[in-house]
């Protein structure tokens, strides 16, 4: 089954329906998600820690178009946040947050209903003492996102951005961020886009994401290098030994479940890793995303659905 046959699947709502219903593939939601609550994902996080990561926490939903259940969402990344503090974790992980999960998606204020929810997180983030990074969505929502968080550094200059290297834009916007104090997560993109704003080719996006690294690992910013392909992590290594990076003045990001033992080797070699976790109820859209990334966890997934029928 092919990338985009998958990212389409991520759309379909009788699909998730019907998934959902099978219990079988929550052996495979486990791999990738900390659980439905915040505890679970709390003791996740704890974990992680003790095992030398660093984390970043993002409550799984997107496309919010009710202003209270953007208020929701907004109101447990403050209760998230809190308790890393209580619980001693926020010097060592932070929140990633989705601007369509907070209001971005809703028409004529979107973005400034996204932007207030936003400021309130990133003001709770910086009393526990962490960080927030705003997640980047598909390419329709890049220049609004890119704008909520010019308006967000104003006030909160530590808040991260993230770009993705499928895009063809994105190397102009990594000159643009990489400044400075300026934290940019670098991924290569998990979106169903256009031939006409995306590289559709594998060798493409990762020639693209070369350049991108080399940009951010060039500046005084600090980059954020999510990636799991073995060759990338080889050569964003090898670039930051050639732009003279001191370990701890990049890191390594990669995602919960995804290549683990490859996580704790760099952990091992001295360099920092954070590991995004992903909790909640929401969790379709997001699994086939990391199916479509990672093929060779299908067969289960399918496995799971088929015992249903």
């Amino acid at each position: 089954m092919s990338r985009s046959v998958l990212l389409a699947a991520a759309r379909s709502e009788r699909l998730k329906d019907v998934t959902e219903r099978v219990a079988l593939t929550r052996r495979l939601v486990a791999r990738y998600v900390a659980g439905a609550s915040e505890s679970d994902v709390i003791r996740v996080a704890g974990d992680l820690v003790g095992d030398g990561f660093t984390v970043s926490i993002d409550r799984l939903g997107e496309h919010t178009r009710d202003l209270g259940q953007a208020m929701r969402v907004a109101d447990t990344y403050v209760s998230v946040l809190d308790e890393l503090h209580r619980a001693e974790l926020s010097a060592r992980v932070e929140v990633s947050v989705k601007l369509s999960a907070i209001g971005q998606a809703f028409h004529g204020d979107g973005d400034r209903v996204a932007l207030d929810h936003a400021r309130r997180i990133c003001h709770a983030a910086r009393n526990a003492g962490t960080t927030v990074t705003v997640d980047m969505e598909d390419h329709t929502t890049t220049d609004s996102t890119l704008n909520i968080l010019r308006e967000l550094r104003l006030d909160f200059p530590e808040t991260g951005a993230v770009l993705q290297a499928y895009l063809r834009r994105t190397e102009g916007d990594c000159r643009d961020l990489a400044h400075a104090g300026s934290r940019v997560r670098l991924c290569k993109g998990a979106y169903d886009e256009p031939p006409s704003v995306a590289f559709m080719r594998k060798a493409d996006v990762d020639r693209s994401y070369v350049r991108c690294a080399k940009i951010l690992l060039s500046g005084p910013g600090y980059p954020m290098l999510a990636t799991h392909d073995p060759r990338l992590v080889e050569i964003t290594g090898a670039l930051a030994s050639k732009y003279h990076r001191l370990q701890g003045s990049y890191e390594y990001q990669m995602l919960y479940g995804v290549r683990p033992e490859e996580q704790r080797r760099l952990v091992r070699a001295g360099e920092e890793v954070r590991v995004y976790v992903p909790y909640g109820e929401d969790w379709y859209g997001y699994l086939v995303r990391r199916l479509a990334e990672r093929p060779a966890n299908l067969s289960l997934f399918l496995r799971s659905v088929a015992s249903k029928r």
